[in-house]
């Protein structure tokens, strides 16, 4: 009995200097590419500390991206009017580039097309695990995947960053992170400013309504 007791004793005090594991933080271009190898955009940039991400894109001039792995949320950000806005569907990136589970990534991307309204027609991530491969030098999860929109592709999850590495749909467009830099991130990257005012959507359309160039739609 005092051996056993001893034994869980030295037990917990070795786990007060066990290694605790560390939230991935790390730095990225993302590149784009058509299936016949030609750049599709101009490179953006991501930025990663834990459940957060960091996402800035050309196709979104003036502002930048903020995903919230921990609440499923994203939102953009535009500095130069110092708002905010959920983000929704206005980019596919918000909803693929965030912190996942290597063994399960489906059930995050769910999370986040639910939170985008992506799945409105009822259709949900599916995921079925195929080889392991070496992507830019790295360790690689590969998963045969079907998107709400029913769009196949191919999805690599790197398992030490919990992250995707490289996404190529069906069509042979492909999404790949390179120059990855593992280290710490400004929490500043992250952060929306509190002076920095939530916009609604709505309130444009109501503006446009009261405009000379608003429509009825046909009942």
């Amino acid at each position: 009995m005092i051996a056993a007791l001893l034994t869980l004793g030295a037990l917990a005090w070795l786990s007060l200097f066990a290694p605790v594991a560390k939230a991935s933080q790390f730095s990225a271009d993302i590149i784009s590419t058509k299936a016949n190898g030609e750049p599709l955009s101009s490179p953006g940039r991501l930025y990663v500390s834990g459940d957060k991400a960091r996402i800035e894109t050309p196709a979104v001039a003036g502002g930048f991206f903020v995903v919230d792995g921990t609440v499923n949320a994203a939102f953009f950000v535009r500095p130069a009017k110092k708002i905010f806005m959920d983000a929704k569907q206005s980019s596919p990136l918000t909803q693929i580039l965030v912190p996942v589970d290597p063994e399960d990534p489906c059930r995050k991307w769910q999370a986040m097309a639910v939170n985008a309204g992506a799945t409105e027609t009822g259709g949900e991530w599916r995921c079925d695990r195929a080889d392991q491969e070496t992507i830019e030098g790295r360790k690689a999860i590969a998963y045969s995947a079907v998107s709400p929109s029913q769009e196949q592709s191919i999805e690599w999850i790197d398992p030490g960053l919990k992250f995707l590495i490289r996404s190529q749909t069906n069509g042979g467009v492909t999404v790949d992170l390179k120059n990855i830099q593992e280290g710490p991130q400004p929490a500043s990257l992250f952060e929306i400013p509190a002076n920095f005012g939530k916009f609604d959507p709505r309130q444009l359309i109501e503006i446009i309504k009261r405009s000379d160039v608003w429509v009825e739609p046909v009942k």
